[in-house]
């Protein structure tokens, strides 16, 4: 015979004062927990959304990423010209589906305290927006070939000094012009400033192109097209598809980011489940004759262990409700960190998805299902008759 949840709800409920201490503990933990987990999953969609399925990134082989690569002139013109790579289906026939980037950091000025901090700074042509739809101009107009004109994310605009439209910046001893702002769809490009390729690389005295971004004809053939480029005595080059370049870049903060924020929840948890302990060993304390009155009606040991850690466990979902819902309001708060990768300054947001608030509220359980165990087998194992003459 089970004990009704709701004689548990209301032995919650008659110690309220007990149980709100005890369950915002708990939530204070759960915040921590979840927007961990949240951080960390705004880190990977913010990269993740940088790059196209359908694109591939080329850069020198052994390099770890755009601003350690270089590839030169003629072998990009190698490169572009493989059949693999698809032309341009509208507009100037024969064009190929090839971005040549150059890709440099620059330290500008934070609009609030105006210390500095790296950005990226992304030369590319035309061809670079036909392959990155999500790239939009949102105010303003996008920057003129063979000028010293340049546009900035959404992110750069909203953060640094001298970023609005008709402003200047100066790096590699010139004056460039703000001409536009565009939204990328809170992608990594957001926190990217971008200009003409060729201008880019006269100003910082490149010869070389950091990377190419290009669009195959067929998807299928991608295995044969790195094999190829790989084998070729001319090329030193290797490629990702573009999501998952931009999805390796995240690995090193990502790790950070979760051993630190879970090294911090579990240490946080062992305080909360010990409070838990606490609050449920005093309730075992002052109930003793109410126990002996249930074992006295019939109720068995497991009843009686299964009613206490009944009341762990929903005392746990409260304190995980109550964090989650604090933590659900960080999504609107947008967070700028170094990426580990590039050491450029990168912005994002704290995103929340149905696995994270499963992961939440399970972990608010079994914190509070751990801190009531040995309080519900305390009082599973009162003997009746001592329970009895505390009535």
């Amino acid at each position: 015979m089970a004990i009704p949840l709701n004689y548990i709800a209301r032995n919650l409920w008659s110690r309220r004062l007990t149980t709100a201490l005890t369950a915002g503990g708990l939530a204070l933990v759960v915040f921590v927990f979840a927007t961990v987990l949240m951080l960390d999953e705004g880190l990977k969609r913010t990269l993740v959304t940088t790059g196209e399925l359908d694109n591939v990134v080329i850069i020198r082989k052994g390099a770890e990423n755009e601003i350690q690569s270089g590839i030169a002139r003629d072998q990009a013109g190698i490169i572009e010209m493989h059949p693999a790579i698809a032309t341009l289906a509208s507009g100037a026939q024969g064009q190929r589906m090839v971005s040549k980037e150059a890709v440099v950091l620059i330290s500008l000025l934070r609009a609030g305290d105006n210390k500095p901090s790296n950005v990226v700074i992304r030369g590319a042509s035309d061809m670079g927006f036909v392959l990155r739809p999500q790239v939009k101009i949102r105010e303003g107009r996008l920057f003129r070939p063979g000028t010293s004109e340049i546009i900035v994310g959404a992110s750069i605009a909203a953060r640094f000094a001298n970023t609005g439209i008709g402003q200047h910046l100066s790096f590699a001893q010139r004056d460039w012009t703000v001409v536009g702002v565009f939204d990328a769809g809170g992608s990594g490009f957001d926190s990217e400033v971008w200009g003409d390729v060729e201008q880019l690389m006269q100003a910082f005295r490149r010869n070389a192109y950091s990377s190419m971004v290009a669009r195959l004809a067929d998807s299928g053939r991608f295995d044969t097209f790195r094999s190829e480029v790989g084998e070729d005595p001319r090329l030193a080059q290797e490629m990702k598809h573009e999501q998952t370049f931009y999805s390796d870049q995240s690995r090193a903060l990502s790790t950070f980011i979760n051993v630190l924020g879970l090294t911090l929840s579990v240490i946080f948890s062992i305080g909360a489940m010990i409070g838990a302990m606490i609050t449920l060993y005093a309730s075992v304390a002052s109930r003793v004759g109410e126990i002996g009155t249930l074992r006295a009606l019939g109720f068995r040991r497991g009843a009686v262990l299964w009613a206490f850690l009944g009341e762990a466990l929903l005392l746990g979902a409260v304190g995980g409700v109550a964090g989650l819902s604090l933590a659900s309001l960080m999504q609107f708060a947008s967070f700028s960190t170094i990426n580990f990768q590039t050491f450029a300054d990168l912005s994002f947001r704290f995103i929340l998805t149905p696995d994270i608030a499963i992961k939440t509220l399970l972990f608010a359980m079994a914190m509070g299902f751990i801190g009531g165990f040995l309080p519900a087998f305390r009082a599973a194992r009162l003997n009746i008759v001592d329970a009895l003459r505390a009535v």
